[in-house]
Formats: C-alpha cells, structure tokens, sequence
C-alpha cells in the first residue's frame, strides 16, 4: 500500500513537471506569443483593473474646489490612523462660524488601502486613485495633504 501510494505520487509529479516544462518549451520557441505584462515598457497601454486601489486623492475641479466638510468620518473609520484632518473656524459673511479643513495629511506608508475612509465618507470626498508607483528614498515623502492650497469646499455640500 505505501509503495503503491509512493510511486503514484512520483508519476503524478513527472506527469506534472512534463505539462508545465511542455508550456515552457512552447514559449521558448514561439516568442511572439508572451503572455506576460512588459511593465516598465509598457506604461503608456498599461491598464489596471477597475477595483485596484492605489492611495487616497482628494478631487477638485476647476475652481480649486471640493466637497470636505470636515466631518472626520475617515479618520475615525481609519482603522490605523493614515489620515489626520486639522479643522479650522471660518467666518462666514452672515457672521456665523463654520467649521473648514485646514489640512488634510495623508500617510501613505501607513496606508493598507482598504477602502474604508472612502466609504465612511458621507460627501463622497475622497476617493481611491490607481496610481502604484510609490518608491521613495526617504519615507516623509509619503506623507501628502489632499488638500490643494487656497482650496475651498464647494458650494452646497453639507
């Protein structure tokens, strides 16, 4: 029973060796027809999957506006606090205070881009980028506010 056992194990192996080095052996001859992404040479047609997530933007549009209210719901969703929003008091020209994100700081490295500060966002203010490129030398390059200067939150977003 055991040698049975042992020598079929070793054909099932062989057989599996000749299939895998059969589509090796394919290849080799055949160049043209590599399956494989050539991806530094490859930039400009490089395509990644809808659901891949790269890091945290925050979009603006033309007028260097967009719509974070401040609220801290993605940095309390954060479950190891990459993102740090500073809030500040603005005077509005009724007189009346409203809270205003003064900076947005986003920790890449300690990112794990799992999606949940975008989902806890209730005005849809940020998103996840398919960017992936994030080799640096020096780790505080990782570290980005979302937020553009003289940035203001639009109009009608609560």
């Amino acid at each position: 029973m055991f040698i049975k056992d042992y020598i079929g194990t070793i054909y099932k192996s062989t057989v599996s060796l000749l299939k895998g080095m059969k589509l090796t052996g394919y290849y080799f001859t055949h160049p043209k027809k590599i399956l494989t992404e050539e991806y530094p040479d490859n930039r400009a047609t490089l395509k990644m999957a809808d659901r891949f997530r790269g890091e945290v933007v925050m979009p603006h549009d033309d007028n260097n506006e967009h719509r974070c209210t401040g609220c801290q719901a993605c940095e309390i969703a954060c479950p190891n606090g990459t993102i740090k929003i500073i809030t500040k008091q603005e005077l509005q020209a009724d007189g009346k205070k409203k809270k205003a994100i003064d900076a947005f700081v986003y920790h890449l490295e300690l990112c794990t881009m799992c999606n949940l500060c975008v989902v806890a966002c209730p005005s849809d203010a940020i998103v996840m980028a398919q960017t992936f490129e994030h080799s640096v030398y020096d780790k505080r390059q990782l570290k980005k506010t979302l937020n553009k200067p003289g940035s203001k939150i639009m109009e009608g977003v609560e």
